[in-house]
């Protein structure tokens, strides 16, 4: 895994020109049944992938947390918002809370995440692959696959399946 990671950022920077001109193309014309595609490379990568295993989400960038987020792990720490905010968050250039730091405070050494169960809404979704509308999308995917060795091989096995 090791490796991987370690060349996953130059591999995603040889395929980059080619995967924004596959989803230009989607955009202008998205195939029927995108959605279920897309759903069925997810599960079928995430029953290879071990997410433990890597953890390089956690390691190299932080979730957005929405106001849902603040609240439900404000409430799992017993703190106010506002001291949560101030011991975890800060406001980015586009005015949305990401974590002071990466990698993510809550990542164990074992990579697990402390606070699993009630984790930013960004973290659940993570890589957004099996999202409705995939095609809506494509910059945040440009940008998943150069972190995320699970992104990379869906869209890699997207650009198989689907005709050019």
């Amino acid at each position: 895994m090791e490796d991987l990671l370690k060349s996953l950022p130059q591999l995603a920077k040889d395929k980059h020109n080619e995967n924004k001109k596959f989803f230009a193309k989607l955009r202008k014309k998205t195939p029927k049944k995108l959605d279920y595609l897309m759903q069925e490379l997810h599960e079928e990568e995430f029953e290879r992938t071990d997410c433990l295993s890597c953890a390089n989400c956690c390691k190299t960038t932080g979730p957005l947390f929405t106001d849902k987020d603040i609240t439900r792990i404000a409430k799992h720490f017993r703190m106010k918002e506002q001291a949560f905010i101030d011991t975890y968050l800060r406001i980015d250039e586009d005015n949305d809370y990401v974590l002071q730091s990466v990698p993510c405070t809550f990542l164990g050494a074992d990579n697990y995440c402390s606070i699993y169960e009630v984790r930013p809404k960004a973290c659940r979704e993570f890589p957004h692959t099996d999202r409705k509308k995939f095609q809506q999308i494509s910059n945040l995917t440009l940008k998943n696959v150069a972190m995320c060795p699970a992104a990379f091989n869906i869209v890699e096995e997207m650009k198989r399946r689907i005709p050019k």
